[in-house]
């Protein structure tokens, strides 16, 4: 090593350790007399009754000169007297190709508690957005495999988009469809707040052998703490940037976003904010912002993101839903009527929309797309009046095309979730289906 080395590495080189002690605990948080941090910084407390653990905690605030800490797992083991180091450095995680196929907690380390393999690059967790002007425009398809989506609701590689529903409408079956059928590079699906029953269930039948190979999968469940929950998306998202930034087409897909806005309410309530809207805090929706605003296209590769929103009641206007979809590049809307006739995947496809499919569809796909939404509407307009019998045939060209036309429409909408179709040959299906041939 040169001496200018020497000194550069002196000079960045943190040769004094500052540490502070624990104060009190307050509900989620821990209060402590020091150390000099600054927020978002990592911090490592020292149990005095265990002496060789060492638990993992943030800087989330401060008040009255004390440090706010949260730490990132469950403890009961710190008191009032307990080290506080800092390390004067936020979250990173460890990241190279090799990862590919692991399953990952929400602090990006193995879920099966093994070793991390050698020679990974450390890559932060918080990033700011790219540069509005280096944004390359969406001009490429992203063929998903599933039919509903790539004929009527068309996404481009780099859109994100968000998957509206309740509660068992099948918004992870949908994932899983996306995860194996899609023709991108990689795959980053973060699981965070889902029951811990569901993991397991999701990797090995949603996602399955073939989907696993080219993924990566982060989960912070329902149990975890609210800083894990949402470290975990900050955590996907940096996996998902580090990938791209290596020109690769990822796809994110997270389940779910409210229930990481959750976890940001319960920090925020705790760290002293008030309640505003429906008791969610201003911290909620600085947050969404910010974290997608992070994916998108890049340089050199593109970030296809898919975000989950759990609408309590399939209330579409509930807050969380309302800041996101005004966010995203176009929104699918799971309707739970559609899947208790056994339809799947159960998209409406009259209320959902993808704002990009004008500019990257063909003419004649468009025009397609555009009589399928006039026949489903006419027949969605007149639905009660067919089923009681009051409508007499004849009386409208339109509704006798409607009625004639949506069994053959909903049928072909409809698809096997372990069916994949190429997205030329679903577009080519809806272009004879409208025009009369067979689908």
């Amino acid at each position: 090593m040169e001496q200018t080395e020497v000194l550069e590495w002196l000079e960045q080189a943190d040769l004094i350790k500052q540490y502070g002690k624990v104060y009190r605990n307050v509900g989620l948080l821990i209060e402590s007399n020091g150390p000099e941090v600054t927020l978002g910084d990592v911090c490592y407390i020292y149990p005095q009754a265990k002496r060789n653990t060492v638990i993992q905690a943030e800087v989330v605030g401060f008040q009255n000169e004390h440090v706010l800490l949260m730490p990132y797992e469950q403890t009961t083991q710190i008191g009032p007297g307990s080290l506080v180091e800092s390390t004067n450095k936020p979250l990173s995680v460890q990241i190279s190709e090799s990862l590919i196929g692991s399953v990952l907690n929400g602090l990006g380390r193995p879920l099966d508690e093994s070793e991390l393999p050698s020679g990974l690059a450390s890559y932060a967790t918080m990033r700011k957005p790219p540069n509005p002007m280096e944004r390359e425009p969406i001009h490429e398809q992203l063929s998903t495999g599933v039919k509903a989506i790539d004929t009527c609701l068309t996404v481009g590689k780099g859109q994100r988009v968000g998957i509206f529903a309740g509660s068992g409408v099948g918004k992870s079956t949908l994932l899983g469809m996306l995860a194996k059928n899609s023709d991108a590079d990689l795959n980053v699906v973060a699981l965070l707040g889902e029951r811990g029953r569901e993991v397991r269930e999701f990797i090995e039948h949603e996602l399955g052998e073939e989907g696993l190979k080219r993924s990566i999968v982060i989960v912070a469940t329902s149990d975890q703490p609210a800083l894990q929950r949402i470290k975990g998306a900050y955590t996907a998202t940096a996996i998902c940037e580090y990938f791209r930034d290596l020109g690769y087409h990822v796809n994110l897909m997270m389940d779910s976003l409210t229930r990481i806005a959750m976890a940001q309410r319960e920090l925020g309530l705790a760290s002293g904010e008030p309640p505003t809207t429906k008791g969610y805090t201003p911290s909620v929706f600085a947050l969404l912002p910010q974290l997608l605003e992070r994916t998108g296209t890049g340089v050199s590769g593109t970030i296809t993101a898919f975000y989950t929103v759990l609408v309590d009641g399939d209330d579409m206007d509930e807050p969380v839903a309302d800041a996101v979809r005004g966010l995203l590049d176009g929104h699918f809307v799971l309707d739970r009527e559609l899947a208790e006739q056994g339809q799947y995947p159960a998209i409406n496809i009259l209320k959902s929309v993808s704002r990009l499919m004008q500019k990257i569809s063909t003419k004649e796909h468009l025009q397609a797309n555009g009589r399928l939404r006039s026949i489903l509407s006419t027949y969605e307009e007149n639905k009660e009046l067919i089923q009681i019998g009051a409508y007499k045939k004849g009386t409208s060209p339109q509704i006798d095309e409607a009625i004639q036309f949506q069994p053959r429409i909903m049928q072909f909408l409809s698809q096997n979730m372990d069916e994949s179709v190429p997205n030329n040959q679903s577009i080519e299906s809806l272009e004879n289906l409208i025009n009369g041939g067979d689908s």
